[in-house]
């Protein structure tokens, strides 16, 4: 499967001329949509399908992060202002009433990204509440209790699989103990491995999520020069071996402040450290370009779980 290990992302809610060639002519991996590019539910539709109509492919991966309350790409057409915390606490409240309402919840979501040509979203954030987590987190985090998060983050995917919908677990191996926010500088957890494996770590483990995005975190007991996603010790040792994820590894956004080389260098640094594809978030024509002709092919694992997910959207 001749792929290249790249997800892309587009200016606006139409291709250019240019984008076009991308999609046609090069061989991305996959493209994600921002709010930048959803107008209404017509247009939504009609890109998803010209894309799919562009690469040639009907199963072609279409990502977004639809989390619901402060992180909805989708807020011109619809209004789930609702967020993960609200149903960690519903929860803690009401287990049986929480996971029909929460099922139904995923339900609905899924029906509309179906209907709108969209088969992956970037849920659940599996990232646990500590006392200063920073609120780039904040209520997208179903709770201060790794059980919680676990149970309600294993809910989510076998709710999303249902209704042929992949999720994205996130942010591997935990983001909760970062005070800082990595879009805008890297964060610094020195907790030692005991204490994040008790609780940081915890709802990643054995996850049957088919995607999973890393963390631009430094864990500098765990390694001390390299944040997660640019990591061979975080993604080999803790990631593979430790948490047991068997899925495509996606690095997030490689614009982020948080990595500190160029953007042609922190793809392929993800990518020696073990990611299976890289993420790149800000859409810019030419970066688009400068990467896919730059980054290699997907290798023999990504290219077989990429046939998986094919199959499994039948």
């Amino acid at each position: 499967m001749k792929r290249k290990a790249l997800i892309i992302s587009i200016k606006s809610t139409n291709l250019s001329k240019m984008e076009k060639v991308l999609l046609s002519k090069e061989k991305p991996w996959g493209i994600i949509l921002f709010k930048r590019n959803l107008k209404t539910f017509n247009q939504i539709k009609n890109l998803t399908s010209e894309i799919k109509s562009l690469t040639k492919n009907n199963k072609f991966p279409i990502i977004i992060d639809e989390e619901g309350e402060c992180v909805s790409r989708l807020k011109n057409i619809i209004n789930h202002d609702v967020s993960a915390y609200y149903f960690g606490k519903l929860f803690n409240k009401n287990k049986s009433l929480c996971k029909n309402i929460y099922k139904n919840y995923i339900g609905s979501l899924s029906r509309l990204l179906n209907d709108l040509g969209i088969n992956i979203n970037t849920i659940p954030v599996l990232d646990v509440l500590r006392k200063k987590t920073n609120k780039i987190i904040g209520n997208r985090s179903f709770s201060s209790n790794e059980n919680v998060v676990k149970e309600l983050g294993s809910l989510t995917i076998k709710y999303l699989h249902a209704n042929k919908i992949a999720g994205i677990i996130k942010h591997i191996p935990g983001h909760g103990a970062a005070k800082s926010d990595s879009h805008k500088k890297l964060p610094t957890v020195s907790l030692n491995l005991k204490k994040l494996n008790k609780i940081d770590f915890y709802p990643f483990k054995s996850s049957s999520a088919k995607f999973a995005m890393t963390a631009h975190i430094l864990y500098s007991k765990i390694d001390k020069n390299n944040p997660g996603t640019l990591s061979k010790k975080i993604i080999k040792n803790i990631i593979r071996k430790k948490l047991r994820f068997k899925g495509i590894l996606i690095s997030d956004d490689i614009s982020m402040k948080a990595l500190k080389y160029d953007l042609l260098t922190n793809a392929k640094k993800s990518l020696e450290s073990g990611c299976n594809l890289v993420l790149y978030c800000s859409g810019n024509t030419r970066d688009n370009f400068r990467l896919i002709k730059s980054l290699p092919y997907i290798d023999k694992f990504t290219s077989k779980k990429t046939s998986e997910f094919f199959r499994f959207l039948r």
